[in-house]
C-alpha cells in the first residue's frame, strides 16, 4: 500500500510542479509584455499626432489608388462596350442585308409565278 501512496504522492508533486511551471511561464509572459509595452512607449520614434497624420496620408494614398483602379476598370468597360456595340451593329447590318436578299429572291419567284399564271 505504501508503494501506491508513494506513486500517488509523486504524481501529485509532479502535477504541482507542472502547474507551478505553467504559472511561472504565464507570469513571465505577462511581465515581458508589460516591459515591452513600456519600452515601446519610451522609445517610440514619433508622437501620436505624427502617427495619426501618417495614417491619414496612407489612407489618402490608398483611396487615390482605389480611385485609379476603378477609373481604369471603367475605361476598359467602356472600350469593351464600344467594341461589342460595333460588332452587334455590323452583325445586325449583315442580317438585315441577308434578309433583304432573301426577300428580293422570293419576290422574283412570286413575280415569275404571277407572270406564268397570267399567260
Amino acid at each position: 500500500m505504501s508503494a501506491i501512496n508513494t506513486t500517488q504522492s509523486e504524481r501529485e508533486l509532479e502535477h504541482a510542479f507542472d502547474a507551478g511551471r505553467l504559472g511561472g511561464i504565464l507570469v513571465g509572459l505577462l511581465l515581458g509584455g508589460l516591459i515591452g509595452a513600456g519600452a515601446m512607449l519610451l522609445l517610440a520614434p514619433q508622437s501620436g499626432k505624427r502617427t495619426r497624420a501618417k495614417i491619414q496620408m496612407k489612407g489618402d494614398e490608398v483611396l487615390d489608388q482605389a480611385n485609379e483602379i476603378v477609373e481604369d476598370a471603367m475605361a476598359r468597360a467602356r472600350r469593351r462596350s464600344r467594341r461589342i456595340r460595333t460588332s452587334v451593329r455590323r452583325e445586325a447590318d449583315h442580317l438585315q442585308q441577308h434578309g433583304q436578299d432573301i426577300f428580293d429572291d422570293q419576290m422574283q419567284r412570286v413575280s415569275a409565278v404571277v407572270e406564268a399564271g397570267k399567260r
